[in-house]
């Protein structure tokens, strides 16, 4: 069944009703039964069962099971760092060297590019380490997540290894634009054309240094945070907060309790070839019996951290399960084919580039999805750049952006998900502020394939 512009609906339901409530999930779930209703409709099934169906697809499929567990994971990780002590040393000792706000912020985006392997180690980690400093210098947290949310997943696609680049090298192969064991190193060619990565990343010092004027609702928080002290616009309910109660006062914290388990961390991660899983399984094996045998903790105390950790992280996931069935919804409807296929009669090889990085930006802003988005979208750009004679890595570029766009902004995003559980502020108000900052990005961005697409051949 073709849909054509009600696929749209399902998505446009999503992101008003977020406004109306205030709230991620609910929306979400009522887009979802409204998708559901819409394809039953026309198929003439029950929709409540193909939305179970659609569920546990979701749930048992590989991919949901490996997210479930790395931000549970990091959830538990974070939680034992915590009650050691070793992140509230960790802060005391960055207190010493960044003396200012805008060290502060220098020092929450040096981080972020300093952990590049992976988005949800660099979103998590950095939030989790910087929000202490930041506060001590009166910086809203809405501006400490749009540094964290923009030096996440836009870092992550211009660097030469991470997570994201090796799976869009993967998909380089399976779509013929790279050969057969050769998909990062075609990635590496491609980074210059992934615009909104590094004009994003680029950007942010500009603001920090003043060279730039904060505006908008950041301006408002950051104002109201040196009037009053308060750091959030509205209360942090996403779960519950993660217990900071020490888990032996007896015993001096030190940073060691917070450096050794980030170290484990990032090098388990790069021994197992970039898997965020082995990484953090490993890391928080290890964290457990370090503490165990530093005496931080019984084996007990231990174990019951680990699972609040675990159980800080269930509505974020939550919110990420649902808007993969949204995703489902999506693909059934056939909005990235519909989007597609209204643009390509009316572009040249000029203008694609540009075009692809607007629709489908519209796509990852509206679905809140990066990687499914290049799963499908990629192979049918392809042979639509082929056709016209436009630059392949080019527009394979251009989907990498507009993938990275939709993390920043959409508002129940991965990315701005665990950026809001690892800053605790809300993602909505996170989302909300940082949105005008992304589409300043955007906006260069599309300048830049304008240019591009004229001068790249």
């Amino acid at each position: 069944m073709d849909y054509g512009a009600l696929s749209l609906l399902p998505p446009l339901v999503v992101i008003v009703l977020a406004l109306i409530l205030r709230t991620s999930f609910e929306p979400l779930l009522i887009g979802c039964l409204v998708g559901f209703s819409m394809i039953s409709y026309h198929d003439h099934s029950n929709f409540f069962t193909d939305f179970v169906d659609t569920l546990k697809k979701v749930l048992e499929s590989s991919d949901s099971v490996w997210v479930i567990l790395v931000c549970g994971l990091y959830g538990s990780l974070i939680g034992l760092m915590v009650r050691s002590g070793g992140t509230l040393k960790f802060g005391d000792w960055a207190l010493k060297k960044l003396n200012s706000k805008r060290g502060a912020l220098l020092g929450a985006w040096g981080l972020g590019l300093a952990i590049f392997l992976d988005d949800y180690l660099s979103a998590l980690t950095v939030g989790l380490s910087m929000r202490r400093i930041t506060d001590a210098f009166k910086v809203p947290r809405t501006m400490l997540a749009y540094i964290v949310n923009t030096t996440a997943a836009p870092w992550c696609v211009i660097v030469p290894i991470s997570t994201w680049t090796i799976f869009v090298g993967n998909i380089l192969e399976s779509s013929h634009v790279a050969e057969r064991g050769k998909g990062l190193s075609t990635y590496w060619t491609m980074i210059p054309y992934v615009a909104y990565g590094y004009i994003s990343v680029l950007i942010i010092p500009l603001f920090v240094l003043g060279v730039l004027p904060w505006f908008g609702r950041m301006k408002k928080a950051s104002d109201l945070a040196m009037e009053t002290g308060q750091l959030r616009i509205r209360e942090f309910r996403m779960g519950d907060p993660i217990d900071v109660s020490p888990l032996n006062e007896r015993t001096s914290p030190r940073m060691s309790y917070f450096l050794l388990p980030v170290i484990v961390l990032i090098a388990a991660t790069l021994f197992f070839d970039i898997d965020a899983l082995k990484g953090v399984m490993v890391a928080v094996a290890f964290t457990f019996l370090y503490y165990l045998f530093a005496k931080l903790g019984t084996f007990g105390r231990l174990s019951e951290t680990l699972f609040k950790g675990f159980n800080s992280m269930v509505y974020a996931l939550a919110i990420l399960m649902m808007s993969y069935v949204l995703k489902e919804v999506n693909d059934k409807m056939g909005l990235t084919q519909y989007v597609l296929h209204s643009v390509s009669p009316y572009v040249n090889k000029e203008l694609l580039p540009l075009l692809i990085f607007a629709s489908l930006s519209v796509i990852a802003v509206t679905t809140g999805s990066s990687w499914g988005l290049y799963a499908v979208a990629i192979p049918l750009v392809v042979p639509l750049a082929n056709q016209l004679g436009s630059n392949v890595l080019l527009n394979c570029g251009a989907v990498v952006s507009a993938g990275v766009f939709g993390a920043n902004a959409c508002l129940y995003s991965d990315a701005t998900i665990l950026t809001a559980q690892s800053t605790e502020c809300d993602n909505l108000e996170n989302g909300m502020a940082q949105l005008p900052y992304a589409f300043i990005s955007f906006g260069l961005s599309c300048l830049t394939y304008i240019l591009l697409g004229y001068t790249v051949h």
